[in-house]
């Protein structure tokens, strides 16, 4: 009986870290299709939104099923639980992601209001939250998890200081104001992203010691 668990276990792992591995993906897809404006990857980050909903349904069926058919408790019951809490946020990001590939689209083929420096430094930083989420569920590594959360305030600090840039471009020349909303769009687009990010290195935090101090509100 413990042995089927740990089976189902081990491949609800793999599938969520499938399903980790993919909206990274799609936000590397967007952001190079924003800096670079390169259409054709921008708009394989949108399509890509499609394949992350459904692996979020097919996770979320295997993990009910694994419950209905184990009836887990302790750790075990945690990390089902927390899957599910989990695929709600990562399909979110899926969702911020796809959003930040059609302003792309939005903003392609036309002279960039200004070097896109900031706004790929936000896209880093999401991406080494995605790496730690993954080293952090595959190793059940709490100072992983908890880096994240670190990063998620620098995420929120890259923010605070691109809306400062565009609101200073917006003012200076009215003319900039279209462009500067959609850059603003994308801005907020990371900055949600990494939010959820954060939402499920605190879950993760839950899974692993079973304490809820790590726990936010952000949804």
């Amino acid at each position: 009986m413990r042995e089927a668990l740990e089976r189902d276990l081990t491949r609800i792992t793999e599938r969520f870290l499938e399903m980790v591995s993919l909206v990274r993906e799609q936000l590397g897809l967007a952001t190079a299709g924003l800096v670079e404006q390169d259409v054709a990857r921008a708009e394989e980050a949108v399509h890509l939104d499609e394949k992350v909903d459904a692996l979020d349904l097919e996770i979320e069926n295997e993990v009910l099923a694994a419950i209905a058919r184990h009836q887990p408790v302790a750790g075990d019951l945690r990390f089902l639980a927390t899957v599910l809490k989990a695929l709600t946020d990562l399909e979110r990001a899926g969702d911020y992601a796809a959003h930040v590939a059609e302003d792309a689209l939005a903003l392609a083929g036309e002279p960039p209001l200004k070097k896109y420096i900031v706004l790929a430094e936000m896209a880093e930083r999401i991406e080494t939250m995605f790496n730690l989420l993954a080293k952090a569920i595959a190793e059940r590594d709490l100072s992983a998890a908890e880096r994240v959360l670190k990063i998620d305030d620098d995420v929120d600090d890259l923010y605070e200081q691109i809306v400062r840039e565009l609101l200073t471009y917006m003012l200076e020349d009215p003319r900039t104001l279209s462009k500067a909303l959609t850059l603003m769009r994308v801005a907020r687009s990371y900055e949600r992203l990494g939010d959820h990010l954060e939402n499920i290195a605190e879950r993760v935090f839950f899974w692993l010691t079973g304490r809820l101090d790590g726990a936010g509100d952000e949804g």
